[in-house]
């Protein structure tokens, strides 16, 4: 960080991380893109011709939910134990929340080939599965997204090069996921929820 003169007697100013920064410009753009799918999808709920309809389709991933938003709270747990030094505390807790994110990944993945295959919803059926796939399908890519950094994160981990002068840069990221999880707040709640 750099200190700016505010003035004379002043205390300095301190210019914020810029790779933070970076990231909070990343996900405010993500986050109007997230709103229009959001808006997209609301838009047009029920009012397909054909079905199937979401309330004859669609279960309430609650596992799945519980997973993601657990990956959260341990990663929040990691960035504490990277703090304090202890890199093996964080690399364990670095690999639960990857783990817990995979599992997200499979269980959209197992709802999708039901939905494809047993009840015959794909993104050309109808205007919900247009939507949902857009909407569902956008924030899986951007978990497969924090998956892949979270994988490179830990491979870094287990071959020495972070430390906890990388504590910054791991908050940093760990923004991202957050924010990965906030969406699926909003999707869980408005697919769902409101849509079903």
């Amino acid at each position: 960080m750099s200190a700016i003169p505010v003035s004379p007697g002043a205390e300095n100013w301190e210019l914020p991380y810029r790779g933070k920064v970076a990231m909070l410009s990343l996900i405010t753009g993500e986050c109007a893109i997230f709103t229009i799918f959001v808006v997209g999808y609301i838009f047009y709920l029920g009012k397909d011709i054909s079905g199937p309809t979401p309330a004859q389709v669609l279960d309430i991933p609650v596992f799945n939910t519980i997973c993601l938003l657990s990956s959260s709270v341990t990663i929040w747990l990691s960035e504490r134990q990277i703090e304090r030094g202890r890199i093996r505390a964080f690399a364990a807790l670095w690999a639960l929340t990857l783990a817990l994110g995979i599992e997200f990944l499979i269980g959209t993945a197992l709802e999708w080939k039901k939905l494809i295959w047993v009840d015959g919803l794909t993104i050309r059926t109808n205007l919900f599965g247009t939507t949902f796939y857009s909407l569902v399908g956008l924030h899986a890519t951007h978990v497969v997204i924090g998956a892949v950094g979270l994988l490179l994160v830990l491979i870094f981990t287990l071959t020495g090069h972070i430390n906890e002068s990388h504590t910054e840069r791991i908050q940093t990221f760990a923004l991202y996921w957050h924010f990965v999880d906030a969406v699926w707040v909003v999707v869980f709640t408005v697919v769902y929820i409101v849509g079903r």
